[in-house]
């Protein structure tokens, strides 16, 4: 009797890890109609987003909406909504990852997929920022006799350090987690162009116990070496704010703050991505309400530290009696920038509260709503973090009011668009879920699917 149940469970157990590989490797399959709709239209926005760049090079830097003391507007808004989307990703996989939270095999790829291709994007804003793209060399910590540059009390300085930094350990970190899945691809790719790009990239995987021996230890360290690194980096970005005497800026607050702030909307971007993703390629399997369910909760709990670090911000300028301080809080409340602020606060403060509601946490449609508006909620934070800030400075006649171009638009829109392009390309050449830790830790669809094989 023992033997027989044995022999049911085995086989119950291979035919469920042949379902795994076949759906997750179905992926990536020869592109649909659909996926090519969608990257021909990433491609015409990236298209127009490279016209504005080229046209920006060749009339100049005052094509942009700078009006002094606004010199930094949207270019570098986009470069901080980037990089916290980009810091939050391996720090969600990294974190989840060493407290052995089961409902991170289903999406942390994607979040490492997102981190990567985010840190792409971030990178382009400090060079368009520049203007004169060709001298970007000042930005690298480079030795010269003259002691002149690089100025390592720049921020610019510090963004290459943190962004250099950041991609070369999440692009490792990416990778090593690949390196299984990209053998099982192999294994089954059916075109000879498809065999040697995955021979290559596994690096000569067999699955034997010494590689998943030093695999596990590998990636175990990386983990670890991932998650300060990710506090300390995006610390670094806040500084360049912090360090300033602008009001609104000049708070110790902000490192903190910045980290939550990025945790909050890298999460929603991970479920902006996933609800697509999930009905595209048909994983309602292995992506279900018990995962969502989490990431509700995670969004939650992040929007709940993000609200407090408002109020603090508020409650810091009105006790510290400085009348610069609450004047900037006034203007944000009332001011000529008010309605960002209102966005701000009601995408990213009010509007998460309906997850309190299980009904909500675990309807993908109103998920996939309140992902967008945490997204735009957040890039409304640093919206008026940055510009209100710069526009409602110490002395009254030097106040402006920052109006974008449509050559800052439509960067902006371009990098979107590459970071589509990118995440598109990504889950048509690579496995967009981890084939292994599904194996090793079911879903719970599939466990009951196992269950029912038994028995029968």
């Amino acid at each position: 009797m023992t033997d027989i149940t044995s022999l049911r469970s085995g086989r119950a157990q291979a035919g469920v890890f042949r379902r795994v590989n076949r759906d997750v490797l179905a992926t990536l399959q020869r592109p649909g109609v659909g996926w090519a709709a969608m990257m021909a239209i990433v491609l015409t926005v990236l298209g127009i987003g490279v016209i504005a760049e080229i046209y920006q090079i060749k009339v100049g830097l005052g094509v942009a909406g700078y009006v002094p003391p606004i010199m930094w507007a949207v270019y570098i808004t986009n470069f901080v909504f980037w990089v916290g989307i980009a810091h939050s990703g391996t720090l969600i996989s990294a974190i989840l990852f060493l407290f052995r939270a089961q409902f991170r095999t289903a999406v942390y790829r994607i979040s490492e997929t997102m981190t990567v291709f985010a840190v792409m994007t971030a990178g382009l804003f400090p060079l368009i920022h520049l203007g004169r793209v060709w001298y970007f060399y000042y930005l690298v910590p480079y030795p010269n006799e003259r002691l002149l540059w690089p100025n390592f009390r720049s921020p610019l300085v510090w963004d290459f350090f943190a962004i250099s930094t950041y991609f070369t350990i999440s692009s490792v970190f990416l990778y090593v987690g690949l390196i299984p899945d990209i053998a099982a691809a192999r294994d089954r790719a059916q075109t000879r162009f498809r065999q040697k790009l995955y021979g290559a990239l596994s690096l000569g995987w067999q699955g034997t116990d010494s590689q998943w021996r030093h695999y596990n230890r590998a990636y175990l360290f990386l983990a670890g070496l991932a998650t300060p690194l990710v506090l300390s980096v995006h610390s670094v970005v806040s500084w360049d704010f912090a360090m300033a005497i602008v009001p609104g800026w000049h708070s110790t607050i902000f490192a903190p703050y910045f980290v939550a702030g990025a945790i909050f909307s890298g999460v929603a971007m991970v479920i902006t991505l996933v609800v697509p993703l999930r009905k595209a390629f048909r994983l309602q399997d292995y992506i279900d309400e018990y995962h969502l369910d989490r990431l509700a909760k995670l969004l939650l709990l992040t929007s709940s530290i993000v609200f407090y670090a408002y109020l603090v911000e508020v409650w810091t300028a009105w006790y510290s009696g400085s009348p610069y301080e609450r004047a900037i809080f006034w203007d944000r409340a009332f001011g000529q920038y008010a309605w960002a602020s209102w966005i701000m606060y009601g995408c990213n403060c009010i509007i998460p509260l309906v997850l309190w509601f299980k009904r909500v946490r675990t309807s993908w449609f109103w998920m996939f709503i309140v992902s967008i508006f945490v997204n735009i909620g957040m890039w409304f934070e640093r919206f008026v973090i940055i510009i209100q800030s710069l526009a409602h400075e110490f002395v009254p006649y030097q106040w402006d009011y920052y109006n974008p171009t449509w050559v800052e638009m439509a960067i902006t829109a371009g990098s979107f668009a590459w970071f589509l392009m990118w995440f598109l390309l990504f889950i048509k050449f690579l496995p967009s879920m981890a084939i292994a830790e599904l194996k090793e830790l079911l879903p719970p669809r599939l466990k009951r699917q196992k269950k029912e094989m038994e028995t029968a």
